[in-house]
């Protein structure tokens, strides 16, 4: 059965230290109990981590490989998630870099349903990339939020995501929302011949996610917006793998921004953003944008970028969605920046336009075009 490999940034004073620290981690990461109790045989040949490669990548930073049994990690995404970052999580100066699922992994979490490619059949957009007006603010009721979903859809939106701070308040209860906007984004659809999306935010009721999923496909949406900081990464895996449902899955990183922020602990921006939301079963993965309110760097969001559209990723490779930041003004500078497979999210700035957001999203989508079209040529 093929072994899954997580990779570990390292910070020791040595490469001893750091190699006494991996296996250290391997022990820790599976049966958890003193290497000299550890039963022989079965436990110690297979399940135990087993420290396949560690070498220095600056002074004071080392790099190991540690492969683990999928009979560790079981069929649960939980126990998956459990096996490559648990305990250990709580070590200060180690940091999650990379991780290798294998065949195992792969079959028993095949990731996204949809990908970069199946969104692109369902929204009717074959290239370029993908704009995502995003319903705001929160306090406004679901007849208002409706008006403004219709208004993007006419501007040329592709997917009309609510905001993650919308779920099921009183201003704008879940089920009366859904179907207003749904109603709303079917109308636009059929005037102007669009096949733009609608993904609402879904509320964190869990004995309610079942039923709210099904009211949401039945009043017409077409996908859903989940916080796997706040509701699990299990919730994402759950929605991927209902063929009955057949929605694609749009992630928020609410909550996730203490996982990657500090630079020798948690997780790396592209293993964070890109890796572990493919390997729940994601198909759009939201991060904060290069030059927004949150200060993500050019480097963490290239490496997010990567890390979701890799092709030797786990299962298909999803779209990255910049959110913050974009303007009509910036669309060229943030078009080349993250090339036609991308899904740009226009919040506030957007919301200026008022009755005329519509028009905003149209010079959006032309501003992209021609980005897109200047990079196709330099390729050339």
């Amino acid at each position: 059965m093929t072994r899954f490999t997580v990779t570990y940034r390292i910070f020791a004073a040595d490469l001893s230290e750091a190699r006494d620290r991996a296996r250290g981690v391997a022990v820790e990461q599976t049966v958890e109990v003193p290497e000299d109790v550890v039963p022989p045989g079965f436990v110690a040949d297979e399940i135990v981590g087993r420290v396949e490669e560690i070498g220095t990548e600056a002074e004071g930073r080392f790099r190991a490989t540690i492969s683990y049994s999928p009979h560790s990690a079981g069929h649960e995404l939980s126990q998956y998630f459990n096996v490559i970052f648990g305990n250990s999580s709580w070590h200060r100066g180690l940091r999650v870099v990379g991780i290798d699922p294998g065949a195992e992994m792969m079959r028993r979490h095949p990731g996204p349903r949809f990908g970069i490619a199946g969104v692109r059949r369902l929204c009717g957009r074959p290239q370029g990339g993908l704009i995502a007006p995003v319903l705001k603010p929160q306090g406004l009721d679901a007849g208002t939020l409706a008006q403004i979903a219709e208004r993007c859809v006419h501007g040329g939106a592709d997917i009309v995501k609510e905001d993650h701070g919308i779920t099921d308040q009183p201003m704008a209860r879940f089920a009366e929302r859904v179907e207003k906007v749904a109603a709303a984004v079917a109308r636009a659809n059929a005037r102007t011949g669009r096949q733009a999306l609608y993904f609402p935010s879904l509320p964190g009721h869990v004995d309610r996610f079942a039923e709210n999923l099904r009211h949401a496909r039945a009043a017409g949406a077409h996908g859903v917006l989940v916080m796997p900081g706040l509701l699990g990464f299990g919730v994402v895996a759950r929605i991927a793998a209902d063929e009955s449902l057949s929605m694609p899955v749009m992630t928020h990183p609410a909550f996730l921004g203490p996982y990657v922020l500090s630079p020798d602990t948690g997780f790396d921006f592209g293993v964070m953003f890109g890796t572990l939301q493919r390997l729940a079963g994601a198909d759009i993965s939201v991060f904060p944008n290069v030059g927004g309110r949150f200060g993500f760097s050019a480097a963490d969001c290239r490496a997010i970028a990567d890390g979701c559209r890799a092709p030797a990723g786990p299962g298909r490779p999803i779209l990255p969605s910049p959110g913050g930041g974009m303007t009509v003004e910036r669309a060229p500078e943030l078009g080349a920046f993250f090339g036609p497979d991308a899904v740009h999210l226009l919040g506030g700035s957007l919301l200026r336009l008022g009755a005329h957001i519509g028009e905003g999203i149209a010079q959006v989508r032309a501003a992209l075009d021609a980005a897109e079209a200047r990079l196709a040529e330099e390729r050339a």
